[in-house]
């Protein structure tokens, strides 16, 4: 004997970052259905999103610096006075501040109260099969990915000048500036997901 299949389905399938994901589909229904009839209504609500933040962050900071004060000679001088080389510096400074948020999610919701749901089978003939099946599938996949790199390179010299008295009558006094390098780094980074 064969048996007469009647089917009812509904669905839903969406994916939303901002609002969420529809709302789900209320069940369908079958009636007035013959004997040893074989009678389904299939609800299904499937709500899929992915979310995929790759952070890449590279920082360098490459600091050379030189710092030479002049040489001072004194020579073959009756009465030499005072002799004295200027100074000689370098400054640097670097103050980075880098901030990344994924906040992509801050708002999410799957959207729907009302899940599938549902559906009816009335006034079926005898011996028959009714079945209502309801499916509520929700699948959220995120992946966060953060490279950070930092690379900060300080080369400093620094030399005073050399000093020669000789050979003079009266010398005064002679003396080679100073010399001098200074170097600040500063590195902020913020990553959120």
């Amino acid at each position: 004997m064969n048996k007469l299949l009647k089917l009812a389905a509904a669905a839903a399938v969406g994916a939303s970052l901002t609002t969420g994901i529809a709302a789900a589909q209320s069940g369908g229904s079958i009636d007035n259905t013959g004997y040893n009839s074989d009678n389904k209504v299939i609800t299904k609500n499937i709500n899929k999103a992915e979310v995929d933040n790759d952070n890449h962050l590279r920082l360098s900071n490459n600091n050379n610096q030189n710092a030479y004060s002049g040489e001072v000679d004194v020579k073959k001088n009756t009465n030499a006075g005072n002799a004295a080389s200027g100074n000689a510096s370098n400054g640097n400074s670097l103050s980075a501040t880098v901030s990344v948020s994924n906040d992509g999610l801050a708002g999410w919701s799957w959207g729907s109260s009302d899940p599938a749901s549902g559906g009816s089978i009335d006034t079926t003939g005898a011996n028959s099969n009714n079945v209502i099946v309801n499916k509520n599938i929700n699948k959220l996949d995120v992946d966060n990915d953060n490279t950070i790199c930092v690379t900060n390179t300080n080369t400093q010299v620094a030399t005073s000048g050399s000093v020669e008295v000789e050979k003079n009558t009266n010398a005064g006094s002679a003396t080679s500036g100073n010399a001098s390098n200074s170097n600040s780094s500063s590195f902020n980074l913020s990553v959120a997901n």
